[in-house]
């Protein structure tokens, strides 16, 4: 069904006069009772009828009225959001760690937004650890990830855009709980509340034991690291732990881990196999022109 016939019929049904309906449309009259006999032809059934000089609405048409102005109305609604996305606006759904959702995701999506206020740009906001994060882009449920490193079998691309400390915590009464600095060589028997595989971090804390080829007692597992912080406060064991704000509110030590030296670094993951909307790609783009500044600084500081 032609797409014009239907705007023509329409504003006809509106106006309900073919001249003063021409002139609305910038068509030719003929050309406007040409397209609405051919509706008819192709519904079977007549439109419009003659009411003294104006032309009005048979019952049928008044039914196929409200049909095509619902029509209409949901296909350039249809057709706004996306000159809307093509625009570089529209949702740009994130997904991230918690501890990400503190200051850094928090702060580029303000710092975005602002620098876009001239567009209409929402946000979503969802926190995980890094499996079911993973598993919800790859279902197709997230723009972009801020998370630990994905497995490469993925196939996800990884940028990495910021970095955090990992520390070791003890009870406050434990026999290390007095030490400056610690190399995990000293903490060999003593029992571990480590994070389940589930958790991103799990293999970043893998990693730096197998450095230094150590198997450490794992007693308990859990995938939170303010549960994990939770247990240690209680007596249940060591852990290695990102370096967070909340730590400084338990009864427990926090000892820097001079040897093997390791920061955890964190990505932003996306999928390149699947479409990306221009203001997801513009979004990104920021991010890594953030990232790009931050290290720039970083590396005249230093000098």
């Amino acid at each position: 069904m032609n797409l014009f016939y239907l705007r023509y019929f329409v504003t006809l049904a509106h106006v309900q006069h073919y001249t003063k309906a021409a002139e609305q449309l910038c068509i030719t009259q003929p050309s406007l009772s040409h397209a609405i006999m051919q509706l008819e032809k192709e519904l079977g059934v007549q439109l419009f009828e003659k009411t003294g000089r104006n032309t009005t609405l048979t019952r049928y048409g008044e039914e196929f009225l409200i049909c095509t102005e619902h029509t209409l109305e949901t296909l350039d609604a249809g057709v706004e959001n996306l000159q809307r996305s093509a625009r570089g606006e529209g949702l740009i759904r994130l997904g991230f760690l918690r501890p990400l959702g503190v200051e850094y995701v928090p702060g580029l999506a303000a710092s975005y937004l602002a620098e876009h206020s001239d567009k209409r740009i929402d946000f979503t906001f969802h926190t995980e650890v890094t499996g079911p994060l993973l598993d919800g882009l790859a279902a197709q449920r997230f723009d972009l990830l801020f998370c630990s490193r994905p497995p490469e079998d993925m196939g996800f691309r990884a940028v990495p855009v910021s970095c955090q400390e990992l520390v070791l915590i003890t009870p406050r009464k434990h026999p290390l709980a007095s030490l400056k600095e610690v190399d995990l060589q000293q903490t060999r028997e003593y029992p571990y509340v480590f994070f389940s595989r589930t958790s991103g971090i799990r293999v970043d804390i893998d990693r730096m034991f197998d450095e230094i080829s150590m198997e450490p007692k794992i007693a308990y597992e859990t995938e939170e690291d303010q549960v994990v912080a939770g247990l240690v406060a209680q007596g249940f064991g060591i852990a290695i732990v990102p370096h967070m704000d909340m730590l400084h509110k338990l009864d427990i030590s926090i000892i820097p881990i001079t040897a093997p030296a390791y920061e955890r670094n964190f990505y932003m993951v996306y999928d390149e196999r699947t479409y990306m909307p221009p203001v997801v790609r513009d979004f990104m783009e920021y991010v890594l022109e953030k990232e790009k500044m931050h290290t720039s600084k970083q590396f005249m500081h230093n000098c």
